[in-house]
């Protein structure tokens, strides 16, 4: 199995965890960062896991959801009297869970369909890293049976 990675840094979005007993339940933005790692057993005909020049599709997706966005768990009970009182005012995102561990989880059933979309299934996301700033992370890797 051959690997190689992509970060993108430096992602303005805030989230709230409204279950934390702590400062986490208000609104609060971070720079996040994600790292994808990508696998394949085949490399493509220019000797590659993943073209990085053809990862476009991912920075736009980022950029279309996650760019300055406020992202809020499914179940949050505030969630659609925060969005509704200030319409236009944020860009919001609904997940199942807006931890970094949620995130990562999440960004992985996006992001690992598109890349084997775009790979006839060649390559596939091995493994996402979501950084919370600089000092915090959350990896999720899915147990894989190939």
């Amino acid at each position: 199995m051959l690997t190689c990675s992509k970060s993108y840094i430096d992602i303005p979005f805030a989230h709230r965890q409204h279950r934390h007993t702590g400062h986490c339940s208000f609104i609060h933005g971070h720079n996040w960062s994600i790292r994808l790692t990508f696998a394949c057993r085949e490399r493509d005909a220019n000797g590659f896991v993943v073209d990085f020049g053809d990862l476009r599709y991912i920075r736009d997706w980022i950029d279309a959801h996650l760019d300055h966005a406020c992202l809020f768990n499914e179940d949050d009970p505030e969630r659609e009297t925060l969005v509704r009182t200030l319409p236009g005012a944020w860009k919001a995102y609904t997940l199942p869970c807006c931890s970094a561990e949620g995130i990562a989880e999440h960004l992985y059933s996006i992001f690992d369909p598109m890349v084997q979309q775009h790979t006839a299934g060649r390559a596939y996301v091995q493994s996402i890293e979501v950084r919370e700033d600089s000092r915090n992370a959350a990896r999720y890797q899915p147990d894989r049976k190939d």
